[in-house]
């Protein structure tokens, strides 16, 4: 059965975020979700509190959604980012390698987030591709209304499938981007993981595939959008601070 999750989501638990787990899953439930991948940032985590986050999360869930607790682990820099499920908490600031040997040991599943910030994509070591499940080609905080170039380079060479995320913070971030998860039976927790480690699930992008023909055509469209979005987006803060 297809299952239609949303994927790299901030709730209040994390420092940045803004709205509930309740309240996100009454969103995106209306939008058409299934499951929601939930990613905290891990500043400010403890083991405890990944517990109390995890019951935060079955709570709010239903049977019409189910929210699955996730981390957005980051590097002692703070560059290079990892949305990690099904794991314990693994500690905060961890060295990227050795986190990655830590979700590998405990069975999770781990995808590298937003390969474009801050050129993240350069920084990219061999021998991560055996322990990530996928690279977020599209992430619409940072990448806006069109995949990163960069990204997507990378998923060629390497075992990793294309991901694709909100990076939830605000509705500002509300985009069309979702991941289809091939479900061998109830949608719960066990086998949503066990399609990421399997790689059984692919991305989507106004609810047709990636690879799509039509939207592969659309794909120098959206780049246009997004070079002029960016450039409006200049001029509108430049004003701002003119004005003050």
């Amino acid at each position: 059965m297809e299952a239609i999750a949303t994927c790299h989501l901030h709730s209040e638990w994390s420092y940045d975020g803004h709205l509930s787990l309740r309240d996100l899953s009454d969103k995106f439930r209306r939008r058409g979700s299934r499951i929601l991948l939930m990613t905290e940032h891990d500043r400010g985590f403890s083991a405890h509190r990944f517990e109390e986050y995890r019951a935060a999360c079955e709570d709010a869930s239903s049977d019409k959604i189910l929210v699955i607790p996730g981390m957005e682990y980051s590097d002692p820099a703070n560059r290079v980012h990892v949305l990690v499920w099904g794991t314990p908490f693994l500690g905060a600031g961890l060295p990227t390698g050795e986190m990655l040997e830590a979700v590998n040991a405990a069975e999770g599943a781990a995808v590298l987030a937003h390969p474009a910030r801050k050129g993240v994509w350069q920084d990219f070591e061999p021998q991560w591709v055996d322990r990530l499940t996928g690279v977020e080609v599209w992430n619409r905080k940072y990448d806006g209304w069109a995949p990163s170039r960069n990204a997507s380079n990378m998923v060629t060479p390497s075992n990793s499938i294309a991901f694709v995320g909100l990076d939830f913070h605000t509705d500002r971030q509300l985009f069309p981007l979702t991941m289809s998860f091939d479900l061998p039976e109830t949608v719960n927790e066990e086998n949503v993981l066990k399609c990421l480690r399997s790689r059984s699930c692919s991305a989507r992008a106004f609810g047709v595939p990636l690879d799509h023909n039509l939207l592969r055509r659309t794909m120098p469209a959206l780049g246009i959008a997004e070079r002029g979005r960016r450039k409006a987006s200049s001029i509108v803060k430049r004003t701002r601070v003119q004005t003050r």
